[in-house]
């Protein structure tokens, strides 16, 4: 079987390669069907498979808030503000009661679930063997306590007693994995986003992936140990490395790569993986940057180590950092993951876009995209690489900036195919997406069309920026659907963004500018003496509204429509 760095290097391409590489359709062979019946294997349900089953006969109401809401109506939000500080508070609320039950377990002994739910009991985060023994340093490892662990280590080497290498490289394990810190108390346990990945994602938005800050202290007890010990195995030198990468050390990495390499000893792929995303911190010059990369998998030839979904997906990830020059070289990283019979996932497609479609970079259009989703449509896809949760908000901006309306809702489609929508990620990933959804709609669709996602989509997924409200009065300018002004009005007051100047001015002006009947232009009168209100009210608030002549002359003209003269005086 070929290996990766084979045919990167030899494999040169033309331009529309990888999309034709997406459309091509795989062959099956027919199966000649046996005679004698099968019975199945035993199908194994999950303990809330009756709920799950049930969920799914429930619609999506759009006046609802999010679930994440539903068990506290105090906490249902009213503003996007409220959104982010509700849902903050919440998990912050949450994770408090953890670390409640476990400082004091003694005092939730009584188990009341049937059947027992193990998260809802204390965890055994006090050490239960003392004095000074190998046995009692694996505990302290086991309960995540770095410090006591790295004390207890110290003063067994002081008494004349060297720890085994598996305890020691376990030891190794937990100072690398948090950088010779303490954990937070509230530190998920199965974190496995390393300060790199989190600094990417951080930046997702402008797409400009910065290096992580380093954290990596110089002769930390890392270093210390790793010093100290008589022996060393490959598993020692991989665990330095990726901690390293980890937090930030990048050049140290490559030292103890090349350290590793010396003592005869291989990485595996978990360490190449990591060499891979720290490879672009490391050199400055593009073709020294892409050299690296080829180079180390080359290497992950030379040492029979077999690359897996993660292996492409960080190759593409740091061609992304790389820039536009990398087009070719993804290509062959993807046609090579091809080869090799490894299914992308949605991070794949995230970083290929990546490459492709820098921000405000729409020389190649949207082609692309629409491969990407013909081979992704009908598709379930599951949680297989800690960024899969991009690439929803990313191909819905190659959908935005290249105005490509039909690709959109196709794009949308696959959100809501199975359980996809459990991929779109934290809250601000999921903004972004509606954000650039609402956006596109208001800029293509007609008003109709624009108000049926507006009431869709709000408030159950998407509480509208200034911006969207914005765009969506200018879709009712242009449409001279201005008797829906007071409505919108109510609504922006509501989501908080009565504090916004020109929002005001241009309700405002889209009053003034209308020919309304009676009835409308009471309801004009309204809305001014409303808006007249918030000006007066921000006076003694935190957001002071700037009083113009323009919008208290607007107000005047209104109230003076509406027969209400002495309002207008």
């Amino acid at each position: 079987m070929a290996l990766p760095c084979v045919r990167l290097g030899a494999v040169r391409l033309r331009a529309g390669t990888l999309i034709r590489c997406l459309c091509r359709s795989s062959s099956h062979q027919a199966a000649t069907a046996a005679d004698e019946i099968e019975v199945p294997k035993r199908k194994t349900w999950d303990k809330t498979a009756v709920l799950q089953a049930l969920s799914y006969t429930v619609s999506h109401d759009p006046t609802a808030a999010s679930y994440i809401f539903q068990d506290d109506p105090y906490l249902i939000p009213n503003t996007s503000t409220d959104y982010k500080l509700f849902s903050m508070s919440k998990e912050s609320g949450r994770n408090a009661a953890k670390y409640i039950v476990n400082l004091y377990p003694d005092l939730f002994q009584k188990d009341i679930a049937e059947p027992h739910i193990p998260c809802l009991m204390p965890e055994s985060i006090q050490p239960q063997i003392e004095g000074i023994s190998e046995e009692a340093l694996g505990e302290r490892i086991k309960l995540r306590r770095v410090k006591d662990s790295v004390d207890l280590f110290d003063q067994l080497v002081q008494g004349g007693t060297t720890p085994s290498l598996e305890t020691t490289n376990k030891l190794l394990d937990l100072i690398c994995f948090y950088g010779d810190r303490e954990p937070s108390p509230d530190e998920p346990q199965n974190q496995q986003e390393d300060n790199e990945s989190e600094n990417f994602k951080k930046k997702n938005v402008s797409q400009k992936s910065l290096p992580a800050a380093k954290t990596w202290r110089e002769n930390n007890n890392a270093e210390r140990i790793f010093n100290l010990m008589p022996e060393r195995n490959a598993h020692t030198y991989r665990t330095m490395i990726r901690g390293m990468v980890k937090h930030g050390a990048y050049a140290q990495a490559f030292s103890m790569y090349t350290d590793l390499l010396n003592n005869r000893f291989t990485g595996d792929v978990y360490t190449f993986n990591a060499l891979i995303l720290a490879a672009p911190e490391t050199k400055t010059e593009v073709k020294d940057k892409s050299a690296q990369i080829v180079e180390l998998l080359n290497h992950m030839v030379q040492q029979n180590v077999t690359p897996n979904l993660l292996t492409f997906n960080s190759v593409l990830k740091s061609l992304r950092k790389v820039g536009l020059a990398m087009k070719n070289l993804a290509v062959q990283t993807f046609m090579e993951m091809k080869a090799l019979g490894i299914e992308p996932s949605l991070a794949t497609y995230s970083h290929l876009l990546g490459v492709y479609y820098k921000p405000g970079d729409l020389l190649g259009q949207s082609q692309l995209l629409v491969s990407i989703l013909e081979q992704a449509r009908g598709k379930n896809f599951t949680a297989r690489d800690p960024d899969d949760i991009f690439f929803f908000s990313e191909a819905m901006r190659v959908c935005l900036e290249s105005k490509d309306l039909d690709l959109a809702y196709e794009l949308h489609s696959l959100l809501n195919t199975g359980d996809n929508w459990r991929l779109i990620g934290r809250t601000s990933l999921e903004f972004a997406y509606y954000g650039r959804l609402f956006h596109i709609v208001c800029m293509m669709e007609n008003a109709d069309m624009v108000l049926k996602w507006y009431r869709e989509l709000v408030p159950s997924r998407y509480y509208p920026t200034s911006k969207g409200f914005q765009n969506l009065l200018q879709v009712l300018e242009m449409e001279n659907r201005l008797e829906l002004l007071p409505e919108m009005w109510k609504d922006i007051k509501q989501i908080g963004h009565s504090n916004k100047e020109y929002l005001l001015e241009e309700v405002l002006n889209l009053m003034v500018s209308g020919k309304p009947n009676a009835e409308l232009r009471a309801a004009f009168a309204d809305t001014a003496t409303s808006i007249k209100s918030v000006y007066e009210s921000s006076e003694n608030s935190r957001y002071q509204l700037k009083e113009s002549a323009a919008a208290f002359g607007n107000i005047a003209i209104l109230l003076t429509r509406a027969g209400r003269l002495e309002e207008a005086w």
